[in-house]
Order: structure tokens, then C-alpha cells, then sequence
């Protein structure tokens, strides 16, 4: 395979776990990041972020020199007098209050790399980006590259989830490149060439909105069987069952139909938001989108309206948190429905007590966990609780000793937002028992 020299600006969750499995795959990496802070610890070898299988590459890789960190863009397209060939964009595009994508980080990188490029680069958008901004940076680089020097802009949507982001680089489903010439795809194709996956060319817009139009359809599957778990509360039918007659649907499948506190993380909720403003822009209403979202919203305040029917008055009531990341696997607060579910209680009166394995150093620094009491594990979280709150589906609180459980709780009231419970074996060993869309 030919190697090439390449710099990953932003050492975030895409950009890290980009920039690792790239040098694990062979190539040359030296990943950019302007937070001295985070530059001092990924120099040391510690990795800010917890995904599972990323420390063992990444002190593979470093060990090994094939990757490196630069505090700056200029750096990194010159380190040790290495050229880079391909520059994956790779920085924080946060939505704004509208729902539209804040570029100006994408912009100022572009600028940068226009100004300093010498010979013929690859300028690669591994962002999460709305559809046109291929075509707004290849102007950026246009407009500064003054000694006009050759150069692609391509499309290379990122499609790793956290938890198994390494896993979902290494073996992916589909690569997508979004490209403007075939020196750039022949160029891209190498690259990737080590992973022997499935790889779909495209124009540079079709590329930018499938990654959109993949994260907004997923989430539409969440919030369609979270709407067919409340219509199973109503009627008594049991949406695990529903679920799974649905998914043995090959049309339909079994992914993304666990009804729950609906869906959380970086992902998904801005880009449902930015798919659904880019829509609006062009002069096409998405209501199904809007629905989305606002099914997602609902359905976060599920703990709330159940912990009120089964305490009454809340009032000074203790409440066990079980999770706070928004998913397994990664200690990733953004947009988690915990913080959702801590505020309602909260504005309700509630003392919480909370507990996870790795988020909980990230949860304390968030307004709304201020006042929280963070427990050293599950069972010392359930101390004299008047209530268990299940948000995080962690299989070690499958594992929980359930009559531990009982002893430990004032009363056994318990709210499986994962439904990681049998209802009927719950019942059975005396907790008032109530999971999401089951009887």
C-alpha cells in the first residue's frame, strides 16, 4: 500500500479516533489541536476521552512514530519537514440557536491551508457539515491560495458511534467519498485502500447529505417505535414484542428499535436540526423532522411523569440515578437525556443521587447536576432511595443483586427507561415495577 503523509485538524472524538486508526492502517498522522491543555496530555499519552479499544492503538501508534501532535495548523502541514499530502478538517461545527451549523472553525482552517500549501493537496471535510460546504471551502482555499497551487476539496462524512468509533473505522460499513476530480478519488481510494471496504463515490453535495440524511433517519426510527411504546402503555401490549416482530422485517430490521428515553449525544440531535434548517433554507418544510424531535422531547420527561405517579407528592423524595453518559460505552454528556431528567426532578423537589461508571467527572461540571450527589457505585446510589431511575443502559446494571436492591431502597419503586428488567420477574420479587411501552 503507498503511505502518505497526512494531518488531522481537531483531536476530538473524530478527529482523535480518525487520526490513530489512520496511523494503525499505516500512515504518517500528526493530529492539530489549539487547546494546550488537551496537546500536553495527548503528548504524555493520555487520551481525554473514553472509547473503548482507542488506548490500545493509540499507544500502539505513537510508539511507533506514526502519530504525532502539532499545537497548529501551519505545524502540521509541515512537521519535521514532512509535507502533508491530505488534510482531513476534522474541528467542532456546533449548532447555533436556529439550528444551523456553526462554520467559522471549518473557514478559518481552510484560510490556513490555503496559504501554506506548495504542491497538489487533498483538503478532506470529516466534519459533520450541511450540504454546499465542500463548495464554500474550495472557495476559501481559492480566494487565499495566491501562489495557486493545486488542490481537491473532498467529502469524507464520518460514521463512527461512540462506544465502538474504533471497531466502526476499521471495519466500516460503506466508505463515502465526495469528490470533483478522479485524481482526488484514485488519491482517497489509497488511503483507505488497507480496510478493504465498500467504497461510494460521489458528487461533493450527495456526500455531505447522506451523512445528514443517515443520523436524521435513525432518529426517526427512535422516536417512531418511543410513539409505539406509548400507545402500548395505553393499550397494555408490550413494545419489546412489537419491536421484535418488527425487526424480523429484513425490510425494517432489528436496529434502533429499543424504545427508551429517546435519543441522545452529539450526533443525532444537531444533525436532526441542521437537516432539518438546511430543508427549511431550500424552501422544503421537513415536518417529519420536526415530529422527530419533538416525539424525542416528550419522551424525555418519561422518568418525571412516572416517578409522579408512583411518589405522589416529590417533594423532598430521593431518587437513584443509574447513568448518565447518553449511551454505554462513552462518557460523552452532550445533549444526554440525564441531564434532561436531572433538571425536571431538580425543579421538582428531588434530592438526586447519581451514579456512572465513567461519565460522572464530565456530569459535575454541568449546571444542571449542581446539588447532585454522586455515589461511589449503584448500590450506595440506592441507599434509602425512594425511588431507582434506570437511564444509562450499562450492562452491569443488568447484573444488579435485585434483592440487594430491595433492601437497600426505602421504597421499591422502579423506573427502567431501558427496560433492562423483566416486568414480571420484578414484580415477583415485590418492586412497583414500570419499564417504557411495556405492561
Amino acid at each position: 500500500m503507498k503511505k502518505y503523509d497526512i494531518c488531522v485538524v481537531g483531536a476530538g472524538y473524530v478527529g482523535l479516533v480518525t487520526g490513530a486508526c489512520l496511523a494503525e492502517i499505516g500512515h504518517r498522522v500528526v493530529c492539530v489541536d489549539s487547546d494546550p491543555k488537551k496537546l500536553k496530555a495527548l503528548k504524555a499519552g493520555r487520551i481525554p476521552i473514553h472509547e473503548p479499544g482507542l488506548g490500545e492503538v493509540f499507544r500502539r501508534v505513537a510508539r511507533s512514530g506514526r502519530l504525532s501532535f502539532a499545537a497548529s495548523v501551519v505545524e502540521g502541514l509541515r512537521f519535521k519537514g514532512r509535507r502533508a499530502e491530505v488534510v482531513f478538517i476534522a474541528v467542532g461545527t456546533t449548532p447555533r440557536h436556529d439550528g444551523s451549523a456553526d462554520l467559522s472553525a471549518v473557514e478559518a482552517v481552510a484560510e490556513t491551508i490555503a496559504k501554506n500549501i506548495d504542491s497538489y493537496t487533498v483538503v478532506v471535510d470529516k466534519s459533520t457539515v450541511p450540504v454546499e460546504t465542500g463548495e464554500w471551502v474550495s472557495r476559501t482555499i481559492q480566494r487565499f491560495n495566491k501562489s495557486g497551487t493545486p488542490y481537491d476539496v473532498v467529502s469524507n462524512p464520518e460514521f463512527l458511534s461512540e462506544g465502538s468509533a474504533v471497531r466502526d473505522f476499521m471495519q466500516p460499513d460503506r466508505v463515502i467519498l465526495g469528490v470533483t476530480s478522479k485524481r482526488a478519488e484514485t488519491l482517497m481510494r489509497e488511503v483507505y485502500a488497507p480496510l478493504k471496504a465498500v467504497v461510494l463515490v460521489t458528487d461533493l453535495k450527495s456526500a455531505e447529505l447522506i451523512k445528514h440524511a443517515s443520523n436524521s433517519f435513525l432518529a426517526t426510527k427512535i422516536s417512531y417505535i418511543n410513539a409505539v411504546a406509548n400507545l402500548c402503555e395505553k393499550v397494555g401490549a408490550d413494545v419489546k414484542l412489537v419491536a421484535q416482530g418488527m425487526g424480523l422485517d429484513r425490510r425494517i430490521g432489528p436496529m434502533f428499535l429499543n424504545a427508551g428515553l429517546g435519543f441522545g449525544g452529539f450526533c443525532f440531535p444537531k444533525d436532526l436540526e441542521a437537516f432539518y434548517w438546511i430543508s427549511k433554507q431550500k424552501g422544503y418544510d421537513f415536518q417529519l423532522l420536526k415530529s422527530v424531535k419533538e416525539i424525542n422531547e416528550h419522551q424525555k420527561g418519561w422518568i418525571a411523569r412516572k416517578i409522579e405517579e408512583k411518589l405522589w407528592n416529590l417533594e423532598g423524595k430521593t431518587v437513584a440515578m443509574l447513568g448518565l453518559a447518553f449511551k454505554p460505552d462513552t462518557d460523552d454528556m452532550r445533549f444526554a437525556p440525564s441531564v434532561d431528567v436531572a433538571h425536571k426532578l431538580k425543579s421538582r423537589g428531588v434530592n438526586i443521587r447519581a451514579f456512572d461508571p465513567v461519565a460522572m467527572e464530565r456530569a459535575k461540571e454541568l449546571p444542571e447536576f449542581a446539588g447532585v450527589k454522586f455515589a461511589k457505585d449503584e448500590y450506595d446510589a440506592l441507599k434509602g432511595a425512594d425511588a431507582l431511575a434506570v437511564v444509562t443502559e450499562w450492562p452491569r446494571f443488568k447484573a444488579l443483586d435485585l434483592k440487594r436492591v430491595k433492601r437497600l431502597m426505602r421504597t421499591p419503586v422502579v423506573l427502567d427507561a431501558r427496560n433492562l428488567f423483566d416486568p414480571a420477574a420484578m414484580r415477583e420479587l415485590g418492586f412497583d415495577y414500570a419499564g417504557v411501552g411495556r405492561p
